[in-house]
């Protein structure tokens, strides 16, 4: 537990104990995942934060142990990856974006039974009390869209890394590995068995993650996972105290001025261009790891390159 980064140990320790008290109430008479599970939004027993405490409740041991276990082993590379605070809105927007696909999931399903009785739209807006409270069965429990979400963010970001999946005999990149997944989560949403599992909820996990990646991509070229925007801002910061101590920032800029510069630096200021330079040698050491992990995969680092991508603060 020492070696899992924060967020990710922080969502294990708190999954864990709210199954552990669901176990222990239940013997009480008190269900928490009919409290705190996510029910259809016309339900009589909905209630908007459990948009939230859904992806913390969990249906079955088993249930919990995969999904924790798969926190356990892309979680903690993911956070890393992104950085604490954005995996941790990464982690929310995907729960978030699977609640609001099982929803919409759910009220195609409650249309089309309304359809079959020669209902009408208007009867799907207007449900009686005596339905409204017929639709509380219909509760969504787990990470399980988190969770899909933080295996997509993996496949995105080590396209090329090979995994051991069983029962196949040769290792598959991530890439395939993921897109595995969607399809089978995407066969299982369009079939019409019930299985009881939320596919459409792992899809919206997926898909909210996909959109989110894309758009910080797209915000900043350099993002690429690996906290690409706080080494892009460092490199702006140190950029901009160059351009100050150098008089850059002018509008006219001559040879005098600059000579002035260099000439006029304070003791503070070589101590801040001597950190600079520091943090900057360091920065261009982290890219040429992660051109080569783009190039290669995780897999063909040293492990010196392995102790400096981790170590880094």
């Amino acid at each position: 537990m020492r070696i899992i980064p924060p967020i990710t140990k922080n969502l294990l320790i708190i999954n864990s104990i709210c199954y552990l008290a669901y176990i222990v109430l239940a013997g009480r008479g008190v269900n928490l995942n009919t409290l705190f599970g996510l029910h259809y939004v016309q339900a009589s027993e909905f209630y908007i934060y459990q948009l939230v405490t859904y992806m913390f409740m969990h249906a079955s041991f088993m249930h919990l142990f995969f999904n924790m276990f798969a926190l356990w082993m892309f979680g903690g590379v993911i956070e890393r990856t992104f950085g604490a605070k954005r995996f941790l809105t990464y982690y929310f927007v995907c729960g978030l974006g699977a609640a609001l696909c099982q929803e919409l999931s759910q009220a195609a399903m409650v249309y089309s039974l309304i359809a079959e009785q020669g209902g009408t739209l208007s009867d799907l807006l207007h449900l009686s009390p005596f339905d409204r409270t017929a639709l509380n069965g219909m509760t969504t429990v787990g990470a399980s869209g988190c969770i899909y979400g933080v295996l997509l963010a993996f496949g995105m970001t080590f396209p090329e890394e090979r995994m051991f999946i069983f029962p196949l005999p040769i290792p598959i990149k991530a890439k395939w590995f993921v897109c595995g997944y969607i399809a089978i989560e995407l066969f299982m949403a369009l079939s019409q068995q019930s299985d009881g599992v939320a596919h459409v909820a792992h899809l919206g996990g997926m898909l909210f993650g996909y959109l989110l990646i894309k758009a910080w991509r797209k915000k900043s070229s350099s993002f690429n996972g690996w906290d690409g925007y706080e080494i892009k801002e460092k490199k702006a910061t140190i950029l901009g105290k160059i351009r100050q101590w150098l008089h850059l920032d002018r509008d006219n800029n001559t040879e005098e001025d600059l000579n002035y510069g260099r000439q006029n630096t304070t003791a503070k200021g070589k101590q801040e261009w001597d950190y600079n330079t520091k943090q900057k040698k360091e920065e261009d050491e982290i890219d040429k790891i992660l051109d080569k992990i783009r190039r290669s995969g995780y897999q063909s680092l040293t492990e010196e390159e392995k102790r400096k991508l981790f170590d880094r603060k």
